[in-house]
């Protein structure tokens, strides 16, 4: 195994492990950047898209007439002129929803009829004249009443779903075609060693209830699609998007045309933090009015849409039983997890599987059952936020860890020192850490925060601290990604790779892998990314995958074609391959060091076939169904979090927030400070602001007024610790930085806020009422 990357390590690299400037810096802060909002085509149209007011109704007719002959609408289309193709995400199950409604709807939002018309206020005026016949039917809200007999059916069963092979999660298998019983949309289990010993041989057991609900990803860029179907039958289409395979398949499934006719061009995108990996309604719907009318078709949702009709992160109510011995020594833990869907099931079952397999790495607990169940009720859906499904589990254990220290008189960081996982530790799936820093990364958390002084001087005086940790997998599967590298023969460098840029700065840390493996400077990359018909294939960016997974294959493509470099090198020099040496634009003497012919005058020289030098790299890891692997790598974070409560008023002030995170090589150190900052902030609004607010399933905050998200005065400094360990599967040790941090940042806070006042909150958000309505009962 190799070693723990130090400063010496990190010094030989002349690209890697550098703070160097974005490469789309410039281009963002000018004003230069086309977002998908900004882009126009010759000849393009409006669509719009009218949504159900009811939370359960049948439709039993749409009047169009009026609608189609409003002068300026090109077309109005309802569920029956759709292929009738349902869509969802690849989780083992049928799909569940229409692109638009066939026969019910399911939720307040729901799609039922599109038009497209020469302007948007004409499409707007054109919804208005739709007539659509309800017949109104019973509805439910909570998934506890909703999994009752005699609860209103949902959803009846569901048919196999389209062959989407490609994606395959190592979830168990269900039978097809799908029977939904009690709306309960999917079931998750999964065990380790034996639970019932284990609470037997603990000295302490406890039992605690916690529920977490929905909140929105806050991304400031509205979802736009804009699609061209031209007469040849080709599809053209630029949407947000996270990653152009998904889109692209399930574009090719619903709407019944072949893959290789569907373009997914590039655009840049204004922040995601996973709500935009999924197929919208809305960018079926302009594809298919495109198809329809001839033209290109733009549609841009209003932020009351997005929060109030695309997917929210996962509603979950989680029950939690610990055992443990008195020398703080885990035995035991049982989670049961019931997951609010919403009409659809969206990723609720995926959500659930991350829950465990987030959660168990971070604790040596010999004996783990988790089981989980994803209920329909007629609320909006739900999909996956930065985390997926972890920061609402870590929340309930940080939780529970820091009542179990104080009930046994131990001191919290203590307590999960005691029982961290090690590097070389061998995990519930059979994987062992190759590279772990959660020690390093708690004792460097709370040391910098001066917890030891802090802990025991300042608890119930209105000044909290408090203490959390997580973990987050690297190319969580079924992550995979290919890169291409062509040298070109001015001796630059043109990489081609699938993912997109979503602000996190990943195009930058592709080109620095792709500069270091070949020896040159960040500018002589050029790179075409996220361009379906010019780049390689690539899941997308997420599940964690884009320095983990995509890094590694840019680094593959890089070092293949380096060989190819050194192979014609060598017959230019007469040196042998294994005497030759890559780097500053040129070809070097490994004996003499001994600088022999630049990259240009080699390239230029060409073999006698005329060949391009092509390099080549893929990255895919498999799970183990039996063991249940889902990931390569293993990142974690360790949080601490001080709060001053004011009693008078229940506000609460972040006053500090320490962050130690292991990321493995830091790409860009810079880059990844900022990814941590980031999710300090979204931790800080998951605590204090957040939260969907819904009434019989209408939801009453869909905008950025009544949605409060932390703004630039809210936020705090954070002092951030880089903990580098060596991840061998990483490209030169590197993991991943985009959302190990926002769990324990929730649990620390939450910790702090006890501290403070003495007040346990087993409910998000805690909002100064809560606190005020609190310390009045208290």
């Amino acid at each position: 195994m190799k070693e723990r990357i130090d400063e010496i390590k990190a010094a030989e690299y002349s690209v890697v492990g550098k703070s160097l400037p974005r490469i789309d810096g410039f281009t963002k802060a000018s004003g230069q950047a086309q977002y998908t909002a900004d882009l126009t085509l010759p000849g393009m149209i409006y669509g719009k898209i009218l949504r159900s007011p009811h939370a359960h109704a049948r439709i039993l007719h749409v009047d169009i007439s009026r609608a189609e002959k409003l002068p300026g609408v090109k077309a109005v289309v309802i569920g029956k002129d759709t292929p009738g193709v349902q869509y969802g995400f690849a989780d083992g199950l049928p799909p569940d929803k229409y692109p638009l409604a066939m026969d019910k709807v399911r939720f307040i939002g729901d799609e039922v009829a599109a038009v497209a018309a020469i302007d948007e206020d004409i499409a707007e005026e054109a919804l208005s004249l739709i007539k659509v016949e309800y017949e109104l039917l019973p509805a439910v809200f909570d998934p506890l009443e909703s999994m009752k007999d005699g609860a209103p059916r949902i959803h009846e069963d569901l048919m196999p779903s389209p062959d989407l092979a490609w994606v395959d999660l190592g979830l168990v298998p269900v039978p097809q075609p799908y029977k939904v019983v009690n709306n309960i949309a999917a079931t998750y289990s999964r065990s380790h060693g034996d639970t019932e010993r284990g609470f037997k041989e603990a000295d302490y057991v406890r039992e605690d209830r916690f529920v977490i609900p929905a909140t929105a990803h806050g991304a400031i860029e509205p979802h736009v699609a804009l699609a061209d179907f031209d007469s040849g039958g080709n599809l053209q289409i630029w949407v947000c998007n996270q990653g152009y395979i998904v889109k692209r398949q399930w574009l090719a499934a619903t709407l019944g045309i072949p893959l290789n006719k569907i373009r997914v061009l590039k655009s840049y995108v204004g922040g995601a933090f996973g709500g935009k990996i999924m197929l919208f309604s809305h960018e079926f719907l302009a594809a298919f009015l495109s198809m329809k009318t001839g033209r290109p078709v733009k549609i841009t949702l209003t932020m009351e849409e997005v929060l109030s009709a695309c997917y929210q992160d996962q509603r979950m109510i989680i029950e939690l039983k610990t055992g443990i011995k008195k020398d703080g020594t885990l035995t035991a833990r049982q989670m049961k997890t019931i997951v609010d869907a919403g009409g659809y099931r969206g990723t609720s079952r995926i959500a659930s599987w991350l829950a465990y397999y987030k959660s168990s790495p971070v604790y040596d607990v010999p004996n783990i059952k988790h089981d989980a169940v994803c209920v329909y009720t007629n609320k909006n859906f739900c999909g996956p936020k930065r985390g997926h499904g972890t920061p609402q589990v870590v929340f309930a254990v940080e939780s529970q860890m820091d009542i179990i220290a104080e009930e046994l008189g131990l001191d919290p960081v203590e307590l999960r020192l005691k029982n961290a996982r090690k590097e070389g530790a061998t995990l519930p799936n059979g994987d062992k850490l190759l590279s772990c820093g959660l020690t390093e990364c708690i004792e460097k958390a709370s040391e910098s925060a001066g917890w030891e002084v802090k802990r025991g001087k300042i608890q119930n005086r209105g000044i909290g601290i408090g203490v959390s940790a997580a973990q987050s997998g690297s190319a969580v599967y079924p992550y995979g990604s290919t890169a291409t590298v062509k040298l070109d023969p001015e001796g630059t460098v043109t990489l081609f790779t699938g993912t997109i840029e979503l602000g996190q700065s990943s195009n930058t840390a592709m080109c620095q892998i792709a500069a270091e493996e070949l020896g040159v400077s960040l500018e002589d990359i050029y790179l075409v990314s996220a361009d379906s018909e010019l780049c390689s294939i690539d899941l997308g960016n997420f599940a964690m995958g884009g320095t983990h997974g995509t890094g590694e294959a840019v680094r593959l493509a890089a070092a293949d074609a380096r060989r190819q470099l050194l192979e014609r090198a060598s017959l230019y020099s007469g040196l042998k391959v294994d005497e030759c040496k890559v780097m500053n634009h040129g070809l070097y003497d490994k004996r003499t060091a001994k600088r022999l012919v630049s990259f240009s005058e080699i390239l230029r020289v060409g073999p006698k076939d005329g060949s391009t030098i092509i390099g080549k790299g893929y990255c895919r890891g498999g799970p183990s169904k039996d063991l249940g692997r889902h990931t390569d790598a293993y990142a974690f974070t360790a949080a601490v979090a001080e709060v001053e409560v004011d009693r008078e008023t229940g506000n609460i002030r972040l006053l500090n927030v320490t962050v130690s995170h292991d990321s493995g090589t830091a790409i860009n150190p810079q880059s990844t400070e900022g990814q941590v900052e980031g999710q300090v902030v979204m931790g800080q609004g998951d605590l204090f602001l957040e939260e969907i607010l819904d009434g019989d399933g209408q939801v009453i905050n869909p905008s950025l007024i009544d949605y409060r998200l932390p703004g630039s005065v809210d936020a705090t400094g954070v002092k951030f610790i880089d903990v580098q360990t060596y991840e061998p599967t990483g490209p030169f040790g590197a993991k991943q930085a985009g959302e190990c941090a926002r769990p324990p940042i929730m649990a620390a806070i939450a910790n702090a806020v006890y501290h403070a006042t003495g007040i346990r909150f087993r409910s998000l958000p805690i909002t100064a009422d809560k606190i005020l309505a609190a310390l009045r009962q208290r």
